[in-house]
């Protein structure tokens, strides 16, 4: 999994300060976990009965979820960060379930869920 620095996007610049949820570690730790995800899925896509587009998706919900929250105030906010701590279990359960389904080896994800654990653990102190 490639390491996410500083730089995450270095060649789009925010010139108004509108897009700060890039700044978030829990943002660019969602971001970070997209690309496992994505091989992930397509590694399972064959044999998993829709397991890998599933986690795609879920995948792909966190960082949404948590840019989307970051334009919203009080309730509303949480309630996004809500959403995307949800799809961030969402994403460990498949894991689990692909793991149960001998589809995937459990050290062949140790490090993709540690970096959930670490999302979830973020998104449980903002919701």
């Amino acid at each position: 999994m490639a390491a996410v620095g500083t730089q995450l996007f270095p060649t789009l610049v925010d010139t108004r300060g509108m897009f700060g949820f890039r700044k978030l570690d829990v943002y660019r730790a969602a971001i970070q976990f997209l690309p496992a995800a994505t091989a992930i899925a397509a590694r399972s896509a064959a044999h998993s009965g829709g397991l890998g587009d599933q986690l795609r998706r879920a995948a792909t919900s966190i960082s949404l979820n948590i840019a989307e929250g970051t334009g919203r105030v009080d309730r509303d906010q949480r309630r996004f960060y809500g959403f995307a701590r949800g799809s961030a279990l969402e994403c460990a359960a498949i894991l689990d379930a692909l793991v149960a389904m001998k589809l995937l080896d459990e050290a062949a994800v140790e490090e993709e869920m540690m970096l959930l654990s670490r999302i979830v653990a973020m998104l449980t102190k903002m919701v």
